[in-house]
């Protein structure tokens, strides 16, 4: 049975993880698919390096940015649908992986509803090239036996349940949380976490201008405030924090402790 790369099979779906950014990246099949494209329906954030490699397809952005949409999610899919049955090869490029956070799970229910074959191609997720970049382990023998995934913003985070996702022994990865850093902090604190726990950020993991900064938690939203922290971003919270390779906050955190004591 012939795969969905293979060029003598048309009206296909591919769904490809673009990585977070660097397309060094870009998994060898991933590569193969954008050669393959006739159209290229892709995310805001995927660089433009990436796009590079498919100069043959038609470009369709569907941009997305906090709380403004070029198109929702249900017209993306009828757009994918629509060009598949066309008999064209649609590559959806997604940042990251597209089964974190991505909505690629929704995608291909809706291909497969319509009849049409897809394949998912999976790419290094955001929290996984921001982690490496910094020489920041999610995981760790002596820090950490357990990492968890959740999205700062997602149908609102008071719905989120975090209870017990971090503390001693346990890493937390949070997508999508710099517009609500504040709240996360205080949210965490709330549930036990303790203020002095080690907090960074990974700011534009693996692009030009990428920073990694280190602090504590008590201090999370005010120093994204501090250093005007942008979008992409990722927040680590855990003791693993403590071997990253990041611009170091603490010592400033403290010493406003203490005049605030």
């Amino acid at each position: 049975m012939a795969t969905l790369l293979d060029p003598s099979a048309r009206g296909r779906v591919i769904l490809v993880g673009a990585g977070p950014g660097d397309p060094g990246l870009l998994t060898v099949r991933a590569v193969e698919a954008l050669a393959q494209a006739d159209v290229l329906v892709h995310d805001g954030l995927v660089d433009p390096r990436v796009l590079d490699l498919a100069p043959q397809a038609h470009r369709i952005s569907v941009a997305k940015r906090r709380s403004r949409h070029t198109l929702p999610q249900e017209s993306i899919n009828a757009l994918i649908v629509a060009h598949v049955k066309t008999g064209a090869i649609v590559v959806r490029l997604k940042g990251g992986d597209p089964f974190i956070f991505g909505r690629g799970g929704e995608e291909v229910e809706a291909v497969r509803e319509a009849g049409l074959p897809v394949e998912v191609i999976p790419g290094v997720s955001a929290a996984l090239g921001a982690a490496a970049e910094a020489m920041l382990p999610l995981t760790h023998r002596d820090w950490s036996s357990a990492v968890s995934f959740v999205a700062g913003q997602c149908k609102g985070l008071t719905e989120q349940d975090w209870s017990g996702l971090a503390g001693k022994g346990r890493t937390l990865v949070i997508y999508m949380g710099v517009a609500t850093a504040t709240a996360i902090a205080d949210k965490l604190m709330a549930d036990g976490v303790a203020p002095d726990m080690p907090v960074a950020v990974l700011e534009r993991a693996t692009l030009q201008g990428h920073r990694a900064i280190r602090t504590l938690l008590a201090d999370l939203g005010p120093m994204v405030e501090r250093e005007d922290v942008q979008s992409p971003a990722v927040i680590v919270v855990g003791e693993v924090v403590r071997l990253a390779d990041a611009e170091d906050k603490l010592a400033k955190w403290a010493q406003a402790a203490e005049v605030l004591a």
